[in-house]
């Protein structure tokens, strides 16, 4: 009776085996699918770094030129105002350069 469990058992471990030897092979393809993608997403995450280090370049440099038209425009109004008060203070010394000469003040 002994001899019979003994080789009952062995024949179970032998199926199971077979069993579990099918299952690894199925599994191998997977394995290495998952190791291209683990290598995939190194390379896509160097790649985003990279992007992202790009993109910050370039807010940067839009930065920039996003505050050139400001400092055109308060130049311009700086040398409109100076223009002004360079006429206004012109034409007042005239005016009294004038009076001075006509003999008034």
């Amino acid at each position: 009776m002994i001899e019979t469990e003994f080789i009952e058992r062995l024949t179970k471990v032998e199926e199971r085996s077979k069993s579990n030897t099918h299952q690894i092979d199925d599994l191998k393809p997977v394995i290495n699918e998952i190791h291209t993608m683990s290598k995939t997403m190194v390379e896509l995450i160097g790649e985003v770094k990279y992007t992202n280090e790009n993109v910050s370049e370039l807010k940067d440099k839009v930065e920039i030129l996003e505050k050139e038209p400001a400092k055109q425009w308060s130049n311009t109004k700086k040398t409109f105002f100076t223009s002004i008060t360079s006429s206004i203070g012109t034409g007042v010394a005239a005016g009294i350069l004038y009076l001075l000469s006509r003999g008034g003040f």
